[in-house]
């Protein structure tokens, strides 16, 4: 049973930095797509970065438009963990962060729908 842990959230003030982290237990998954959700008080889930598996260690990073230039994501193999590093944030960034892995081989999506699996949420809160 594949679980995913993400950890990492707290409270910064605008322009600060953060990085989360989301471990997945259970087997690998080098060729999961991986991606970050959030979701704000009274707003749908939203899609943030995907980071999918190309061809052998080459790997597609996608991000929604509100965050390209400021986040990155990056997966370590070795340690089944994926990252989202969160630079230059917002108090519009403030929201509940989801980690979700898609067990289908390649696929590049930016549905909730596609994603089969996901954590418990870590919350990240920007002040101005």
């Amino acid at each position: 049973q594949v679980q995913l842990v993400e950890s990492g959230g707290g409270l910064v003030q605008a322009g600060g930095s953060l990085r989360l982290s989301c471990a997945a237990s259970g087997r690998t998954f080098d060729r999961y797509t991986m991606a970050w959700f959030r979701q704000a008080p009274g707003k749908e889930r939203e899609f943030v970065a995907a980071h999918s598996w190309a061809r052998a260690s080459v790997y597609y990073a996608d991000y929604t438009d509100s965050v390209k230039g400021r986040f990155t994501i990056f997966r370590d193999n070795a340690k089944n963990t994926v990252y989202l590093q969160m630079n230059s944030l917002k108090p519009e960034d403030t929201a509940v962060y989801y980690c979700a892995a898609s067990r289908t081989i390649g696929v590049r999506t930016t549905s909730t729908r596609d994603y089969d699996l996901w954590g418990q949420g870590t919350q990240v809160t920007v002040s101005s």
